[in-house]
């Protein structure tokens, strides 16, 4: 059994390829890892409500042969009615698995912290690794590579960026990010992401057409995400200019993709037009969120450490 998955830099460049031929051969091949999970019970432990990270977690589970247990915000309520530390050294001593969702990047750390089983970080407002994971493994499916493709960024520097960054760091992908000021990525994950990476980052502020001249790939998110409604009025005047349509696509390299994480406000950081155009990987980015999930939940419990997956 291996550890927890906290942030896509919790892993090496070298794990986080097997994952994604481990995605790519259940994709292929989805009765292949039925049994790996036999008997195995994983906690979705949620503050946040979900409907990909719910539901990719409990079908990759029965996929494989084990079973899922959610437990949302009246059931765990995670430092309301007990501290963190004590949920997870009750679960593990119930469950194989515990998947965090969270507004805190703390709470799901004191997690990692006290439980004696692997911790995966379903969200917190610091990362979405999980979502990384499948945003790389569509790239890599679409492309048949990552190193040198150039990804521009627009919008909120937000937990799916900072997971981003770190992406694009470990393999070589250009990142470009256009936010508008006041909302860039945490300095701290930009400069520990670029220290010894193989990517190239460059902070773009107020220049979303410089961003995606020449990109491989275009990439926005909610300028709103949950616990941030009070600032809805605010942010929606600051991302003005900020909206992916079809003139800004226009700007990018012929073949351009466009990548969204769900859920999207249409017509506000991007277009109905946009989004159900054929340069739109969306739906198969979010279908990806389940075979990369299959492929963590075997690598984390259903691999024995220094076994490899046969990916035949």
């Amino acid at each position: 059994m291996r550890g927890h998955f906290l942030t896509l830099a919790d892993l090496k460049g070298a794990d986080v390829r097997e994952l994604l031929r481990t995605a790519a051969s259940l994709k292929r091949r989805p009765a292949a890892g039925r049994r790996r999970l036999s008997g195995k019970v994983v906690a979705l432990v949620f503050q946040k409500p979900s409907l990909r990270t719910r539901v990719s977690f409990e079908v990759a589970a029965r996929q494989l042969g084990g079973s899922a247990i959610y437990l949302g915000p009246d059931d765990s309520q995670l430092n309301l009615r007990e501290p963190v530390k004590d949920v997870a050294r009750t679960l593990s001593r119930y469950v194989d698995a515990l998947v965090v969702r969270t507004f805190r990047h703390e709470d799901v750390e004191e997690c990692a912290r006290y439980a004696s089983i692997p911790v995966i970080n379903g969200l917190s407002d610091l990362h979405h690794p999980c979502q990384a994971l499948a945003d790389l493994f569509t790239l890599q499916e679409r492309f048949g590579r990552l190193n040198g493709l150039t990804l521009a960024y627009i919008g909120d520097g937000n937990n799916v960026l900072h997971s981003l960054i770190q992406g694009a760091a470990m393999f070589g992908i250009r990142l470009r990010v256009a936010t508008p000021d006041g909302y860039a990525p945490q300095a701290t994950v930009w400069n520990q992401a670029t220290r010894g990476g193989e990517g190239t980052l460059e902070l773009m502020l107020g220049k979303p057409g410089a961003a995606v001249r020449g990109a491989d790939v275009i990439y926005t998110d909610v300028w709103t995400s949950m616990g941030q409604e009070r600032q809805r009025q605010a942010r929606v005047k600051a991302f003005r200019g900020f909206q992916v349509t079809r003139k800004l696509l226009e700007q990018a390299a012929r073949g351009c993709v466009v990548l969204h994480c769900l859920p999207a406000h249409r017509g506000e950081e991007i277009t109905d037009e946009v989004l159900e155009s054929s340069r739109s990987l969306v739906f198969q980015q979010a279908e990806n969120r389940l075979h990369v999930q299959k492929a963590l939940l075997w690598w984390l419990l259903g691999t024995p450490s220094g076994r490899r997956v046969s990916h035949g």
